[in-house]
This record gives C-alpha cells, sequence and structure tokens, in this order.
C-alpha cells in the first residue's frame, strides 16, 4: 500500500464501502472521469483484475470495516 497516494486510499475505501464513481466524485469534488483514472491506476498498482479484487484487497489491507 505505501505507493498509494492519500487520494488513492481514499477512494480504494470508498469504493470498498459499495460507493459509485458518481458518488464518490460527488463526496470528493471531482470528476467522474477523475474517479476512473485512480480506480484503473489502483487496479494496476495492486495488481487487481477487477473491481472485485480491490474490494477484496481494500479488507485485507483493513481499510474498511468488515462488518458494516
Amino acid at each position: 500500500l505505501s505507493s498509494l497516494s492519500p487520494r488513492e486510499k481514499e477512494i480504494l475505501q470508498l469504493i470498498a464501502e459499495e460507493h459509485t464513481s458518481s458518488e464518490i466524485a460527488g463526496l470528493l469534488f471531482i470528476s467522474e472521469k477523475t474517479v476512473e483514472k485512480h480506480r484503473a491506476s489502483l487496479m494496476e498498482k495492486l495488481n487487481a483484475r477487477n473491481l472485485a479484487g480491490l474490494v477484496r484487497l481494500a479488507g485485507k489491507y483493513r481499510l474498511v470495516d468488515r462488518d458494516s
């Protein structure tokens, strides 16, 4: 996780909390396109093949509460 920026960690957490790209964009005051670029960067940096992989990694690294 050390290669992730604070913004990427924030977006990963929001993805794992089941927020849509549109919701994330609104929460962070960025464009939906920027959210998509961050998601692609996260997938590349973390070697995730899909969104489910990102969510699994977020849980593994305890970026989200698994009970919520």
